[in-house]
Parts: C-alpha cells; sequence; structure tokens
C-alpha cells in the first residue's frame, strides 16, 4: 500500500496536469548486524582459548548463521555463565545491544556438559508490530503505521511529525532495539 497526495499543477497550455507525489516515509526494523556479532563470537572464542581458567575445558562458543543461533557450551553452569558474561562483553565492545539475543534454559548433554542456545532476534513480531501502531495512533501525532512484515512503515506529511514519531518510539518501545531506515523525504 503506497499513501500519496495529488498535486495539480497548470501546465503550458492550461491544462490541469495531475502527479503523483510520496509522502515522507520511513521503516522501523529490529535487524542485528550479523557481520559484528561473527566478530564478538571470534573474539570469544580468541579470549576463551588463551584464558587460563577455561583451559582444558570444553568451553566454547559458536555461530549457526543459517538458523540465527548462538551456541554457548561448557562443562558446569557456573562456566556456561563465564562464556556468557564474556560474550556479552564482546557484544557491547562491538556496539550490538544484547537485548537482540534471547537466552534459552540450560541443557544437559552426555556426561557432565551442559550448552545454552541463544537465539537471534529479527524481525518485528505481530504483536509488537500492534503495540508500535497503537503507541503511535495513541500519540495525537500527524504520522500513520502501517505494519509491513517484520517492519513499520511509519508515513506523514511533515518530516517533523516523522522525527516525533521517532523519539516516541525510542522513548515507549525498550523491549527491543528499534532501528529506523528507509527514510523517504
Amino acid at each position: 500500500m503506497r499513501i500519496s497526495q495529488l498535486v495539480k499543477s497548470g501546465g503550458a497550455d492550461g491544462l490541469l496536469i495531475e502527479k503523483e507525489e510520496d509522502m515522507p516515509s520511513f521503516d522501523t526494523v529490529c535487524e542485528a548486524n550479523f557481520v559484528e556479532i561473527k566478530n564478538a563470537i571470534d573474539n570469544t572464542s580468541k579470549e576463551i582459548n588463551t584464558r587460563f581458567d577455561f583451559k582444558g575445558t570444553s568451553a566454547a562458543v559458536e555461530l549457526k548463521e543459517k538458523d540465527k543461533e548462538i551456541i554457548m557450551y561448557g562443562d558446569a553452569a557456573f562456566q556456561l555463565d563465564q562464556v556468557e558474561d564474556v560474550l556479552r562483553n564482546k557484544l557491547t565492545k562491538r556496539n550490538v545491544d544484547v537485548r537482540f539475543l534471547e537466552f534459552g534454559k540450560l541443557e544437559k548433554m552426555g556426561g557432565d556438559k551442559v550448552r545454552r542456545i541463544a537465539k537471534v532476534k529479527t524481525g518485528i513480531e505481530s504483536d509488537l508490530a500492534k503495540k508500535i501502531q497503537k503507541t503511535i495512533k495513541e500519540s495525537k501525532i500527524k504520522v500513520q503505521a502501517s505494519i509491513q512484515g517484520d517492519s513499520v512503515r511509519i508515513t506523514g506529511a511533515k518530516r517533523d511529525d516523522l522525527q516525533g514519531a521517532i523519539a516516541l518510539l525510542k522513548t515507549e518501545i525498550t523491549e527491543v532495539p528499534l532501528e529506523f531506515n528507509n527514510f523517504r523525504d
């Protein structure tokens, strides 16, 4: 669905010409930077391999890009917590918001080994998209929000209204890291 305005202008011979102009808009998305996540996991692996307290253990971390999962391994729950802490620190240093990760519960493997799977969130879930839409509607800012798959498109007549909508969403929606891209004027 495209929202547009019709603008009438006088042509050279006095005829009215109608042309279509797009309204300013932007997309609200929730996308993690997988390059930075991969770099953070590589740095985490390097630190695990060089730290004395991890020597001779099965502590490890790996990324399954296709499934968008990070798998952490350890010999005990305490060690797994340390691996998770190192991973969080490396992600933070790479400016990747930790709210992108949804940590699962501790799973027992063969012997006394344990693992934890963290899913990387991508896209805006339908419940959150509806909450964004409702927040925009209740704010009385002169913009419209429409759900576009796993993103929410915000359109409005004025650029200032769109900037107000961005400021509103940054303060109201805190459960996931939102990004605003595809800004069209």
